[in-house]
Formats: structure tokens, sequence, C-alpha cells
């Protein structure tokens, strides 16, 4: 621990407690109106456990108000013209540049992500992805001529985007701005976990002057607004950020309406170091990987695969590494990680702690208690278990924290079997002497994106999952394409050879 420990400090304290609010109002149909539910939720800086303020939930009936808001500007911004559109985009980019260090310090401040991360990543990637959705949009592929048809691609009209408390703004972002490019409307449902954040992102966007009902935001939980929002008759598409069990129940909501969901949920990403890779580089990059934002990241490589002999080996390095990583004041220039979101999700992460010592697994660092520190907050060590056999809990479930395991393979082939040993299929890295090593064992990896080498972050490249991992991509080309479906317009060409009607 440096600094101040887990306190945040003083010179931030103004800051924060400036931060102090009640929100109690949706922005619904272009202005800001009162919610009609009633039920309050506490909104905690987890570094410190201090109130920052609190929400006023939703309920069907703010649904109600934003889907037919939605449903209603839909035709008008989907003949919205392709530059208008891209333009506005661009301006609440412009708008999230201004608001960048706000947005940054009021997410280190909800969330306990450290201020680097949250400048990176709560803040930077919506304004990324505003601009990048602009210029998608700007060069998307033209309609398309085939022989006797011309094919099309139109939004679906109303998207119901349900985004996580983890990395708020950016999922938030990477939904709506592909979305809103594609000349869809929008509903938002932010967590409530996290809420704050999802207000600037709103401000930002009516400080624009989108036209009324194009973007939409009504806060609520999963099981009243969230579950309304998926099997509303007039929400046409829903993409959703978040576990799997809520995932599957949002799929099942939808279904009955047959409509188009995309789905990115839970992960538990092997980090593959073949036998012929660098130790010394490999084990530090799954390690910075696992515990980004404290664990709690979706593409986190959660289980570090090296071969049998080399175990000892790896053990040390990653017990140096450890050892050298700062937690504590996420405020503090030096931290690299912060404490966990709540209170409720630091005892689940302690429960798989306990868990992995009461099965008897080899703990290499960390534990199940706080480190021994001055202060308050939501803090767990960063937690390694080496040599975890594939049947673990700790193995085939995502803990969502700082909490990684080693497992030991005897072959390659044993290695690409214990990769794909779990349900999910998010994310992977493969580390081998070779690039082309590397990508002959990723492409035997079950799994939507694998990194090569130590690669690192590509929001160009498309993100989902196999497996219990999701289904649909998001990011770049492939993500603006989610909200686009096809249309073929068959001619009649006087002379063209017909195939015999179906369907």
């Amino acid at each position: 621990m440096h600094g101040n420990e887990h306190g945040t400090s003083p010179d931030h304290q103004d800051t924060l407690h400036k931060k102090t609010v009640h929100r109690d109002a949706f922005y619904v149909n272009g202005r800001w109106a009162p919610s009609h539910g009633t039920r309050q939720v506490v909104v905690t800086n987890p570094a410190t456990e201090e109130h920052l303020g609190y929400v006023t939930l939703g309920d069907v009936t703010d649904v109600e108000a934003a889907v037919d808001a939605a449903r209603r500007a839909a035709p008008g911004w989907a003949r919205t013209p392709v530059p208008e559109r891209a333009a506005l985009l661009r301006a609440v980019a412009a708008e999230l540049t201004v608001r960048h260090d706000e947005i940054a310090r009021l997410e280190t401040a909800e969330i306990g992500s450290p201020i680097g991360l949250s400048r990176r990543a709560h803040a930077g990637s919506p304004i990324y992805f505003f601009g990048s959705a602009a210029h998608l949009i700007e060069q998307a592929e033209p309609d398309r001529t085939i022989p006797g048809a011309t094919v099309l691609r139109e939004p679906y009209g109303v998207v119901g985007a349900i985004t996580p408390w983890n990395y708020p703004l950016h999922q938030s972002a990477a939904k709506i701005a592909p979305a809103l490019a594609a000349g869809n409307t929008v509903v938002h449902k932010p967590s409530e976990v996290t809420p704050l954040g999802a207000y600037a992102l709103a401000e930002a966007i009516d400080a624009v002057g989108l036209p009324p009902g194009v973007f939409n935001m009504v806060m609520g939980d999963g099981a009243t607004v969230g579950a309304r929002i998926a099997g509303h008759p007039d929400v046409d598409l829903v993409s959703f950020t978040g576990s799997t069990r809520a995932g599957i129940q949002v799929a099942t909501a939808a279904a009955a309406r047959a409509k188009k969901v995309s789905l990115e949920l839970g992960g538990k990403g092997p980090a593959v170091i073949l036998p012929g890779a660098a130790l010394e580089a490999a084990v530090p990059q799954a390690l910075r990987s696992g515990f980004l934002n404290s664990g709690q990241t979706c593409m986190a490589l959660t289980r570090i695969l090296v071969d049998r002999a080399r175990l000892t080996e790896a053990e040390a390095i990653v017990r140096e590494t450890v050892a050298g990583f700062v937690v504590g004041d996420p405020f503090a220039g030096d931290t690299q990680y912060g404490p966990l979101v709540s209170r409720a999700q630091q005892e689940s992460v302690q429960a798989y702690v306990r868990r992995g010592q009461q099965e008897g697994l080899r703990l290499l660092t960390g534990g199940p208690d706080r480190p021994p520190a001055p202060g308050r907050g939501y803090y767990l060590p960063l937690t390694v278990f080496s040599d975890v056999p594939h049947h673990s809990a700790l193995v085939t479930e995502e803990i969502f924290g700082p909490v990684l395991v080693i497992q030991a393979y005897e072959s390659v082939q044993d290695a690409v079997d214990l990769a794909n040993r779990t349900p999910y299929g998010l994310c992977a890295g493969v580390w081998g002497a070779t690039r082309s090593e590397a990508v002959e064992v990723a492409g035997q990896i079950q799994a939507g994106q694998v990194f090569i080498n130590g690669a690192g972050f590509n929001p160009e490249v498309p993100f989902g999952g196999y497996k219990r991992s999701g289904v649909g991509r998001e990011y770049g080309r492939y993500g603006l394409e989610e909200f686009q479906q096809i249309k073929g317009l068959v001619f009649d060409d006087g002379g063209a050879r017909r195939a015999p009607a179906g369907g």
C-alpha cells in the first residue's frame, strides 16, 4: 500500500462531496421527467464507504413513456441523412471531451477504479465510440446490387440497451453510439449499482440536442425495468451486457416476442503460455489482464496455463510480480488496483477464496481477508492459487474479483483441452515462441477473441462470446452491423432464372 492506504486523500474529499447528489428524474422524450417509482438506492464510494448520493429507481410506467417516445421518434430518425446523424454523434463526442476529467473523477468515486483507468476506459472510451460510430456509418457498405435484386441495410427501430456496473460508460457508449448511427432510437437502462455516470452521459447527449425520443434513459433494477424493456412489444432489439444468469433471463423475456437479442455475458478467460514462450514477459502480462479493474472485467484472463515443467518458475514470477503491484487509494497516481465495487461483491469474492482454501488449493498470494491497512473500503488482496484442478469452482465459475488460478498442463493438446474446459468462451490469450505458433493454438481455442503474445485491447476488433459467453458482436464495423437488418428488393427482370418458391 502507498500514500493514504485505503482512505481517499484529503484533496479529493471536497471533490467527492460536491458530487453528492439526489437523482430522481430520467431522460425521456428530450427532457428530464420525474420518476414514477419511489424506491431509492444509495450510491457509495467503495474506497471510503461514504455516501455519494442516492437515486430513485423507475418502474414500468417510466419504461412505457420511454419506449413510446422512442417508437414515435424512430421513423424520423431512420430517415435522417447519414451526414446529419454523424455530425450529432461527433457533437456528443466533443461534449464528452469537455467533460472528460469530471467524468473520470466521478467514475473513480463510484466504481473505485484507479484514476488512470478511469481516464482511459471509463471517460475516454465513450469519446472514441461516438466518434468511431460517426465514421463507420459514413463509411458503411452501400446498398448492394446482385442479379435481379438490391440488398439494403436498415435500422431495427427501437433498441433496448441494458448495461452493467463494471464499465458503465464504456459499455453504454459501445451500444448507444452504433445503435444511433445505424438509425435506431434507444431506451437505455444503466446499472443502478454505478448510476451516476449514466446521468453524465445523458446530460452530454441532451446538451447536443438530439431530436426528442431518439435517446431515452430510465434507471431501474433488472427485475422491473430491465425485464419490461426486454419483453416490451415495441422494443425491436435488446442489447445486454452482464452476467450469464441475467442474460438468459433477458433472452427468455425477449423470446416471447421473437425479437433479436445481442448478449455479451460472462467469461473465464485462459492465458495459455506455450512451452517456448518467455515466462518473464507472459506471466506479468497475464496477471495484469486478470487483475484489471480489480478483476471486475468479463474479458479478464483469470486462468494462467503453464507447462508443468515450468510451474515452479512461473509461481516465483507470480509472487514477485504481485508483490510489486500497488493496491490503494484509487485517486493516487501510482495506484494500479482499487477496491471492489460494493460490500456484496467483496463478500462474494471472499466466499470463493475461502472455498479454494476448503478445497485444499495451494495459495501463492493474497487470501480472503482485507489487506492489513488502516481505513475503510471494499478491498481484497490480489489472490492467486496454483496447480488448481479443472473441476474446481475457481476454474469453472466466474468470480469477478482479484482471484486468479494457475493450471499446469502436460502437453500442448492438454493445454487446449483445459482452455476449452469451461462453459465460457469470451476471451483468451496465447503466448508462443513465435506468432505463428501462438496463432496455430489460438485457432483451437473456443473464444470470440484471442490476444496473441500480449496484444492489448483493440476497439475495432469484433468482441463477443462463444458458448455461454453470449451471442452477437460489439465494436467496429461488426458492432455497427448488429444494429442493422437486411432487406432484399427483388425485381422482375423479365428473364432471370427463378428457383421454386419456398419458405
